[in-house]
């Protein structure tokens, strides 16, 4: 494998220097930078995503090492997504996007147009689903909501079924409810999360679905890396395992991906020899084995995020719900822990929280609290006790402000306490459960930052912010803002330094000042 040396590159934040030398993957050394030549190189173009720094092929103090000039750049480690639904987020590069609609009637507009410019394409085909992604109808006024007679008449016969935003619940035509054997409420058009869940995986059985499939994951794979992202969790409801076994082999292989495996395939995988961390076959390290994957509640913004305390203005009163009963969730945790499975339980609501954790405490389980929402003043220092990381998305504090003024207005618990678990000593992981929030690391680390995405309006919550050295950190595959010597060669030049990002809107632009991606050595952007 090429030895690579990156020269005089920055640390952000710092004064420092250093030269990196990379070999067989990994990082060899880290070295205060060599001193400056006598006569200078002219200089270079600022580095942007469509300019790169110079490269030399060769360098007399390491002859036969590729070496990269990084004297207007600094290095991070490689960014990681550490909750993603890899598959639905590639499908948003080539789906109907309703994020940006602010009522049924502006989503059913959008569709509209969407259907006019297929037909007018020649690609709408009347017997395939068309897809939408990201409504978000807990944002839309009272008198704004989905009906199924307004995307009956958009749609007519066409089957449509857009997702929402947070994937818990789809609006359906009478057609595409027909077709896909669900219950769509005969007012709303609304399909329930656990019949939703299992319906939304029909769409990739279509003719021709898997080709189009690959072509988005390599598109999205791009696009993360063109970010600085090296790695992801991935927690498709699929059987991942295979599925990751079967896309490294294709070659779709930019990113390091541990793939998540849910209750249902627990037992399968067991039986399979399969554990957290085992390599995927044919993967050349960069495909593991993940996390059981358990989702112990709802959502937030469909009312089913299992609480303590009722809804506010909803009638008649809901707690929302869990999805498994606490011994069966117990269960499952033992199971996995006793077979070599680290845990990844999503729970939202205050009370599903303090279940997750009475069950990680009774089987010893490790792992992660994926989103941990809404949590008791008591629970938070639990998972510091417990040895549990907390896997949050900084973003959806921003995204559902105003969702949680209106649903949680009297909260048994602290929503989103990422400040609270950083002080008790909780290992903090960030993401973005793509496609709820886009795949984009420093969306998140602006969200957490800054508390809002918009100078223009205050901070969420600001005592919950968190240091932006802690939010970089938590971003990383190797849970630090630095590369040190044996860790796997993934990392990011960029040529501005995050640290010097002084409002959101700066640390969310960030993703435009990656210049290079590496990934085990090899520059993937």
């Amino acid at each position: 494998m090429t030895t690579v040396r990156i020269a005089n590159a920055g640390i952000p934040g710092t004064s420092e220097r250093v030269d990196l030398l990379v070999r067989d993957g990994v990082i060899a050394s880290v070295t205060p930078a060599a001193p400056a030549p006598t006569t200078p190189a002219p200089a270079a173009a600022p580095a942007t995503n469509n300019t790169q720094p110079a490269t030399n092929n060769t360098n007399a103090s390491h002859p036969g090492t590729n070496t990269i000039d990084a004297s207007d750049l600094w290095v991070i480690p490689g960014l990681m997504d550490c909750h993603t639904h890899f598959t639905q987020w590639s499908k948003t590069l080539g789906r109907l996007d309703l994020i940006d609609a602010r009522s049924a009637a502006e989503a059913m507009a959008m569709l509209r147009a969407h259907l006019d410019a297929r037909r007018a394409a020649g690609t709408l085909d009347p017997n395939t689903f068309v897809v939408g992604m990201r409504f978000r109808h807990s944002l839309w006024a009272d008198d704004a909501q989905p009906t199924l007679a307004a995307i009956d008449a958009v749609a007519g016969e066409q089957p449509v079924a857009l997702s929402s935003a947070d994937m818990h619940c789809g609006w359906v035509n009478s057609a595409a409810a027909r077709r896909l054997g669900v219950y769509a409420d005969s007012h709303t058009g609304l399909v329930g999360e656990l019949e939703w869940f299992d319906a939304y995986t029909k769409f990739d059985k279509a003719p021709g679905a898997a080709e189009e499939t690959n072509r988005l994951l390599r598109e999205a794979e791009r696009d993360a890396a063109s970010k600085g992202v090296t790695g992801i969790r991935d927690y498709e409801m699929a059987e991942n395992v295979d599925t990751w076994t079967a896309r490294f082999a294709a070659g779709i292989d930019r990113l390091r991906v541990a793939a998540g495996v849910y209750p249902e395939r627990l037992e399968a995988a067991v039986r399979a020899g399969w554990r957290t961390g085992m390599p995927l076959p044919g993967s050349r390290g960069l495909g593991t084995v993940g996390a059981m994957k358990l989702i112990a509640d709802g959502s937030l913004n469909t009312r089913s995020a299992y609480c303590s305390t009722p809804y506010s203005g909803i009638t008649p009163a809901t707690y929302g719900r869990l999805s498994y009963t606490p011994s069966q969730i117990a269960r499952y945790m033992r199971l996995a822990t006793q077979h070599g499975f680290a845990i990844a339980c999503h729970a939202i609501g205050d009370e599903a929280n303090a279940i997750v954790l009475d069950a990680a405490a009774l089987t010893h389980a490790h792992g992660s609290i994926e989103h941990a929402q809404m949590l008791r003043r008591e629970d938070i220092p639990r998972l510091a006790a417990l040895g549990l990381e907390a896997s949050v998305q900084p973003q959806h504090a921003v995204d559902d402000r105003d969702v949680i003024g209106r649903f949680w207005a009297h909260p048994a618990g602290v929503p989103y306490a990422f400040g609270a678990l950083h002080a008790a000593g909780t290992r903090l992981r960030l993401g973005s459960d793509a496609p709820v929030a886009p795949l984009d690391p420093w969306m998140a680390i602006a969200a957490a930052v800054f508390g809002t995405e918009s100078s223009a309006r205050e901070p969420f919550q600001p005592e919950q912010r968190l240091p932006v050295r802690v939010a970089l950190a938590a971003s990383t595959a190797v849970g630090r803002d630095r590369l040190r010597v044996g860790d796997a060669a993934d990392f990011a030049l960029l040529d501005a330094d995050p640290y010097a990002a002084h409002t959101p809107e700066a640390m969310r632009a960030m993703a435009r000042h990656v210049a290079m991606t590496f990934l085990a050595g090899r520059r993937t952007y």
